[in-house]
């Protein structure tokens, strides 16, 4: 009967997808990857809202009229991933006081949006100020 339990347990206990050799203060540099098979994350309601923008854009430049997007995109993922799709196109990320305004380009596919709206102020020094200055 403890076998059963203990195999039940088992079975029903989440598994750890990260390695163990990854946690902890050794190996910092050596962090696991998402597997390629997954693809990219982000969010799927980000990729509707692009979709959307690019057939304005797109229908607007069959027309033949100036193009230009109005409204940014505005998103509280920080984690989801910059993906072809988003080239071209303005975003406002959030950093958790206020949305910092961001235009997608080529080289920031593979980047995640968090990477270009800091959560954080610089520090400015006194001192420093007046040694800059002479």
């Amino acid at each position: 009967r403890m076998a059963l339990r203990s195999a039940c347990r088992t079975l029903l206990r989440p598994r750890c997808t990260v390695p163990f050799r990854s946690f902890g203060n050794k190996n910092r540099g050596n962090k696991s990857q998402r597997p390629r098979w997954k693809g990219p994350f982000f969010e799927y309601s980000l990729l509707m809202e692009a979709r959307k923008t690019n057939e304005g854009l797109m229908a607007l430049r069959r027309a033949g009229k100036p193009v230009f997007q109005k409204d940014a995109i505005r998103t509280d993922s920080r984690r989801s991933m910059i993906i072809p799709e988003f080239v071209g196109l303005k975003f406002e990320i959030h950093n958790g006081k206020n949305y910092k305004p961001l235009t997608v380009t080529e080289d920031m596919i593979g980047h995640k949006f968090g990477e270009f709206a800091p959560t954080r102020k610089r520090a400015v020094h006194p001192g420093k100020e007046e040694e800059a200055k002479k």
